[in-house]
């Protein structure tokens, strides 16, 4: 595709109601956003407060933004019917919390990028979360301006580590081996958190202790370029509302092929561990992950070696993270390759590491292929009901181009990894 689809810019905004059918509570634009205007508006629905469904809808002018936006969430929130995502939620506001969350470490990994990262930690300093500390990670640095930024702004509340080897996975391992929380939450420098992400994110480990890992919500901040557009379009890095928890001993009925489905269980913007089943599964594998030539998969990787380690997943999307999807058509096409990539480079690291899953691989390989295909080559397609992505009864089709640069990753992520464990060897070894 030699040109960028012609797609419209959405403003993006936050619409709080007291109940599935209730009055506003409030509509804001979303975290850091300018003002609300007239025309297409994408908006999470909140439920007093808590993250429920996300619409998109056209404010005419003259139009109050709130009412129009209110009618749609109303609608899309009544399509759960009574035992829904929107009712659980309202239920659960009324309920009595669990106890407070575990100490716990935020561990951000960044490379020259201080503006970001700056906006990032603002959100992470304000979070209503009793007990925890912030690590930041400097991959790899070229110049001073991460630590700058850290020593002369946050130095009392954000600890600095340096780490000289590149790659997204050993910062991580870096971070890991810094924390001392008994929980280890990972973003990235591109999100601004929610007020309550982190508590969000740490209290199920305080009532669950075969709890190993849990994972939270991803919304775009910003949807002012074609490319963020098309991308959000097509779901995102949102998995939805409806809570899960993913149990290797009672594997989900509706995914044949877990855990080898890690794409679904959440995204590294936005993930939390408990510290000591993360070590016991080895950690991120240090060959996988931006900044090596396997290109991504590292978080993939480490929710499979936590699941297989015999721990608990869930996913929650109370745990809310807005992120700073990239804006140019190359970011995208540089995505849809990495995407690729990263999933068969994780699948190979996790056959390197733990060779014990190859039969339950194996056994489930020629269904998986047959699935990857398929959503690369029709990403467009939602299920009915819609997700968090699709924006109402828009359809961007998903260009054939980038499922072909998704599949060419997928064919090189093998030969990434193994690019990627030499390169490591040599770094740990050197002549």
């Amino acid at each position: 595709m030699s040109s960028t689809p012609a797609l419209r810019p959405l403003s993006v905004a936050e619409l709080d109601l007291d109940a599935p059918d209730g009055k506003v509570l409030a509509l804001r634009p979303a975290p850091g956003g300018p003002a609300l205007a007239g025309g297409d508006v994408y908006a999470l629905v909140r439920l007093r407060g808590r993250p429920a469904a996300t619409v998109v809808g056209t404010v005419a002018e003259g139009e109050d933004p709130a009412e129009v936006l209110a009618a749609l969430a109303r609608e899309r929130l009544a399509e759960a019917g009574p035992r829904g995502d929107a009712e659980r939620l309202a239920a659960r506001s009324r309920s009595v919390p669990a106890g407070p969350p575990p100490r716990t470490s935020v561990v951000v990994a960044t490379r020259e990028r201080p503006g970001s990262l700056a906006r990032a930690l603002d959100s992470l300093l304000a979070q209503d979360h009793p007990d925890f500390e912030i690590v930041v990670v400097d991959n790899a640095p070229r110049t001073t301006d991460t630590r700058d930024l850290v020593t002369r702004r946050h130095t009392d509340r954000v600890r600095y580590v340096r780490e000289d080897t590149p790659g997204l996975a050993t910062a991580h391992n870096t971070g890991l081996a810094a924390a001392e929380g008994a929980v280890v939450a990972f973003t990235d420098d591109d999100v601004i958190a929610d007020p309550h992400w982190l508590t969000a994110l740490t209290e199920p480990f305080a009532t669950d202790p075969g709890l190993g890992c849990v994972t939270g919500l991803i919304l775009p901040a910003r949807l002012g370029t074609p490319a963020q557009v098309l991308l959000e379009s097509h779901g995102g890095f949102a998995k939805g509302f409806a809570p899960r928890l993913y149990d290797p001993a009672e594997p989900p009925a509706d995914e044949p092929l877990f855990p080898f489905t890690a794409g679904s269980f959440g995204s590294g913007a936005n993930m939390a561990f408990r510290a000591a089943a993360l070590r016991q599964a080895g950690g991120f594998d240090p060959a996988t992950g931006t900044g090596t030539a396997a290109r991504g998969g590292d978080d993939l990787y480490a929710f499979v070696a936590v699941l297989a380690a015999g721990f608990r997943l869930r996913y929650t999307s109370e745990a809310l993270v807005w992120h700073h999807h990239r804006d140019t058509w190359q970011d995208l096409r540089n995505q849809a390759y990495g995407y690729g990539a990263g999933l068969t480079a994780y699948l190979t690291a996790t056959l390197v590491r733990s060779p014990r899953l190859l039969p339950a691989l194996l056994t489930r390989l020629p269904r998986g292929l047959a699935y990857a295909r398929t959503m690369t080559a029709r990403r467009g397609e939602t299920p009915e009901g819609g997700v968090p992505g699709e924006h109402g009864t828009q359809h961007h089709p998903w260009p054939a181009s980038l499922s072909r640069l998704e599949r060419r990753g997928m064919l090189y992520g093998p030969i990434g990894y193994a690019k990627a464990r030499v390169a490591t060897r040599q770094m740990r070894n050197p002549r």
